[in-house]
């Protein structure tokens, strides 16, 4: 067997950067620059140099339905993604994706190329798009207030980690990962800096399975009449992973193992409350120690510490902080990683670290 599927990671995610032009109301056409190119499905804008809210859209939903990670804001029409191109996304004249002469960052995935279907697998009907090679599906539903229903993902593979957000009002970005988090009732919330938490009132029993993930009649996850989006994800050799580990306390801080050399990381202390989700990408930090990062849970520019860093390796990452949003001896954090490069590509031959 192969070790990874994908020797070309930049053929399922991207991170591109860009200036924004809007002045009366221009709109920006963004083109990919990775090996292969990129139909986006699922695109995630933030704004680098100002304070703005996160942008979210996907064609499942399409281009204009906004969401954004950072608040409970109910789904709105705005002029921000516009268009999923070829190799990359257009933007029009809202300012949280295309502010004039302000700097932005899009993280973009892809799914079936704005493709849907209808999947029964489950209790709910849902309509799903997915990229089953790179573990990535995006799953629409409309809740029916039953506790225990169950959805079908599409991924083919029991996910990883996934994420729910009512689209028709406000709600929290609910965010489930047992076998990471240690048990099938706990979860965290995107959006806020709150520890792992327990609830039989979140995702039922048994969260996940091959075909399916479970809900309960919690209104931010299965409403009647309400409508959600979900995205779904799936641990893939060579791509992705997501997983945890526990602080050291230490400038030499622990080494997390992800079979690839990673292009994203996004990080969370799961065990004491207050810490932000951290995210960082090749494209903002092009060499070690990384200390850029954007936060999915706050409107604020980029930051930029050493004492946020990571060292980013062939086949891992290295924590080099001692901020406790990072590496607070005995405290576990959660990861979510997609790769640059895998560690060894289906032929063998091995990446190299920065």
């Amino acid at each position: 067997m192969a070790y990874t599927n994908i020797d070309d990671p930049s053929a399922h995610f991207q991170t591109t950067l860009y200036t924004g032009n809007n002045t009366g109301g221009a709109s920006n056409t963004i083109t990919n620059d990775g090996n292969s190119d990129l139909q986006p499905d699922w695109v995630w804008i933030k704004s680098r140099s100002g304070t703005s809210n996160h942008n979210c859209s996907d064609s499942s939903r399409g281009a204009t339905k906004h969401l954004a990670q950072n608040i409970t804001y109910q789904e709105e029409i705005v002029s921000g993604i516009t268009a999923y191109n070829s190799d990359g996304f257009t933007v029009g004249s809202n300012n949280d994706a295309n502010l004039n002469g302000a700097t932005f960052v899009a993280w973009q995935w892809k799914a079936n190329g704005g493709t849907t279907a209808s999947n029964t697998d489950g209790n709910i009907t849902s309509t799903v798009q997915s990229d089953t090679t790179a573990g990535f599906s995006i799953v629409t539903y409309t809740g029916n207030g039953t506790d225990n229903q169950t959805i079908g993902h599409g991924l083919g593979v029991q996910p990883s980690w996934w994420i729910v957000k009512r689209r028709d009002s406000t709600g929290d970005w609910w965010f489930g990962a047992s076998s990471i988090l240690g048990g099938t009732s706990n979860y965290l919330k995107l959006n806020t800096t709150a520890a792992n938490a327990e609830s039989n009132n979140i995702w039922g029993d048994s969260p996940t399975s091959s075909s399916v993930f479970r809900v309960s009649n919690n209104a931010g996850l299965n409403a009647s009449s309400g409508t959600y989006v979900a995205y779904l994800f799936a641990n893939k050799q060579g791509y992705s992973k997501f997983g945890k580990y526990v602080g050291n306390g230490n400038a030499d801080g622990p080494f997390v193992y992800t079979g690839f050399k990673p292009a994203w990381i996004m990080c969370k202390n799961a065990t004491t409350a207050g810490d932000n989700w951290e995210i960082r990408d090749n494209k903002r930090n092009d060499f070690n120690p990384q200390g850029k990062a954007l936060y999915s849970n706050l409107d604020g520019a980029e930051y930029n510490a050493t004492a946020i860093a990571t060292d980013s390796l062939s086949n891992g990452f290295k924590v080099r902080a001692t901020d406790h949003g990072l590496n607070e001896s005995g405290q576990t954090y959660i990861y979510m990683a997609f790769a640059e490069n895998p560690f060894t590509t289906s032929t063998g031959i091995p990446a190299t670290a920065r």
